[in-house]
C-alpha cells in the first residue's frame, strides 16, 4: 500500500523539490500541498494522510502547533508519538536523509538529524517534566492561533476572516492572551512569539529596502541560523 503524504512548506521551490524527491519512491505519494499551518490542519482532516511533513517556521500556525492540533484530532496519533513515531530533519540535510527519516516514521520509529541528537532531547524532556507550568500551555488552541497571527502583524479583521470568527471574538482572544501571558502591549507579545520560536525574524531584515546600484556585499549565514522540517506520522492504519 502506498504511503500518502501532505507537504506543508511556505517556499514553492523547496516544496516542489521535496515532492519530486519523495515521489521518486514508488511507495510514496504526495496527496496535498499547503503553504500555511492552518491550511495544513484542515487538509489533514480532509485527506487523512499517513505522513505530514511540515516546516517548523511555517506561517499562519507554526509547525509545532500544527503538529499538536493534528495529534489532538486522533488518539491513535498520540499513542504513536509516545512510541517515538516522529522525526525532525534540518533543511540542509541530504536528500537520502529525508527519505530515511520518512521510512523510519512510517515504521513507527523516531528519526532525528545529527544536530538534534536523541540524547540531548531526552535530557530536555526529563527537565521539562519537573519544570513549573509554562504560561504558554494555559492558552487554548484558538488562542495560540490568534497569538501567531497577531505576532505576524495581522489585524483583528484579518484574523477574524482567517479563522472564521467575529472581529470582537478575535479581540477578546487577543485580550485573553495578553492577560494569561502577563504581557503589557503588542510589542511584548511579538517579542514573546519570537523568543518561543512561534514566529521567526526575517533572515535578511533589509530585504525590503531599495537596493543600491552597486553590487551589494555577500551576506554570510549567521551561526545557528538553521531551518528545521518536522515529519509526523499523521494517521495510523
Amino acid at each position: 500500500m502506498r504511503t500518502t503524504i501532505v507537504l506543508a512548506e511556505p517556499q514553492y521551490l523547496v516544496r516542489r523539490g521535496i515532492r519530486c524527491l519523495v515521489e521518486r519512491e514508488a511507495n510514496f505519494k504526495v496527496v496535498g500541498e499547503v503553504t500555511d499551518g492552518l491550511e495544513a490542519v484542515r487538509l489533514v482532516q480532509r485527506l487523512k494522510p499517513r505522513v505530514l511533513i511540515v516546516d517548523v517556521a511555517i506561517p499562519g500556525l507554526n509547525g509545532i502547533e500544527t503538529t499538536r492540533q493534528v495529534h489532538q484530532q486522533s488518539p491513535n496519533v498520540i499513542q504513536a508519538l509516545k512510541n517515538g513515531a516522529s522525526g525532525y530533519v534540518v533543511k540542509h540535510a541530504k536528500p537520502a536523509e529525508l527519505m530515511r527519516a520518512i521510512r523510519e516514521v512510517v515504521a513507527g520509529r523516531c528519526y532525528l538529524s545529527e544536530p538534534l541528537s536523541e540524547r540531548p532531547l531526552q535530557t530536555w524532556l526529563q527537565r521539562a517534566k519537573s519544570a513549573p507550568r509554562d504560561t504558554y500551555e494555559t492558552l487554548t488552541p484558538r488562542e495560540r492561533e490568534v497569538l501567531q497571527l497577531v505576532a505576524e502583524g495581522h489585524s483583528s479583521v484579518t484574523i477574524a476572516s482567517r479563522l472564521s470568527i467575529g472581529r470582537r471574538t478575535a479581540e477578546s482572544h487577543r485580550a485573553n492572551i495578553m492577560r494569561k501571558l502577563h504581557l503589557g502591549n503588542q510589542i511584548n507579545l511579538i517579542l514573546f512569539a519570537i523568543a518561543r520560536g512561534i514566529v521567526a525574524l526575517p533572515s535578511d531584515p533589509l530585504r525590503d529596502l531599495p537596493r543600491p546600484t552597486r553590487r551589494a556585499p555577500k551576506r554570510f549565514p549567521v551561526p545557528g541560523e538553521v531551518g528545521v522540517t518536522s515529519i509526523t506520522r499523521s494517521l495510523t492504519d
